[in-house]
């Protein structure tokens, strides 16, 4: 049986938000109104100021992201998809980028789990080195419209649950496995792998990983830093 490794992306494989960016660029190209900016706007600055969390800015963008998701054309969020991708694709972390090589060539199942829209990831990963990609598959109308409609909502919202699911019905072992997340969200799943690794882990998942006695590893400009 095939091992596996699941790694988050946002903010672990990538060294921004798929959400963030997509989000951004629907304003900019008119798909989503300028007000939709509003909506995360002071909880983005209170970040930059070190002021507040970055969990309550990803918040916002998320709350504009489904407010204004409703309507909007598949074939005009793929095409604004490839552009964001396109920009950003070697936007990566070495880290995790090599990780992800290193275990391709030992044979690994390797997939990729995010909270940004499947499209999004998918587009993403293609040239990663991902055999799958998961994420939020937003439900489309008889017109191929949007809705702000999660299908299998329960699984998009348990990552440690779609881990299972896709080890049964890809015959894989756990075994071996391999994890890598950054926040308190990823905890469920860390907690199945047997190499956990928290990579940049924000306050929450720090604190759980020293307790766990987990791997940390921190990259910071050219520098990586493996904490014990």
């Amino acid at each position: 049986m095939k091992k596996i490794a699941i790694f988050d992306i946002d903010g672990t494989i990538f060294r921004s938000s798929l959400l963030i960016e997509i989000t951004e660029a629907l304003i900019q190209d008119g798909l989503f109104p300028a007000k939709a900016e509003r909506m995360y706007h002071d909880a983005y600055r209170d970040w930059l100021d070190r002021k507040d969390s970055y969990d309550k800015y990803i918040h916002g963008v998320i709350v504009a992201f489904d407010t204004y998701i409703e309507g909007l054309h598949r074939d005009d969020f793929l095409r604004v998809a490839r552009r964001v991708v396109k920009f950003h694709r070697n936007r990566v972390y070495r880290y995790t980028r090599d990780l992800v090589h290193e275990l391709r060539k030992k044979n690994y199942f390797i997939i990729a789990i995010s909270n940004s829209p499947k499209e999004l990831v998918d587009e993403f990963c293609k040239t990663l080195g991902f055999d799958r990609s998961y994420g939020r598959i937003y439900k489309v109308d008889e017109h191929g419209r949007l809705k702000n409609e999660i299908m299998h909502l329960e699984l998009a919202r348990d990552k440690a649950k779609l881990l299972m699911r896709i080890v049964e019905d890809n015959s894989l072992s756990l075994t071996g496995s391999v994890g890598v997340g950054d926040s308190e969200a990823d905890i469920p799943f860390l907690k199945l792998v047997d190499t956990p690794v928290c990579f940049n882990p924000n306050s929450i998942l720090y604190a759980h990983a020293k307790r766990a006695g987990w791997r940390v590893v921190v990259e910071r400009k050219d520098v990586i830093y493996r904490l014990q």
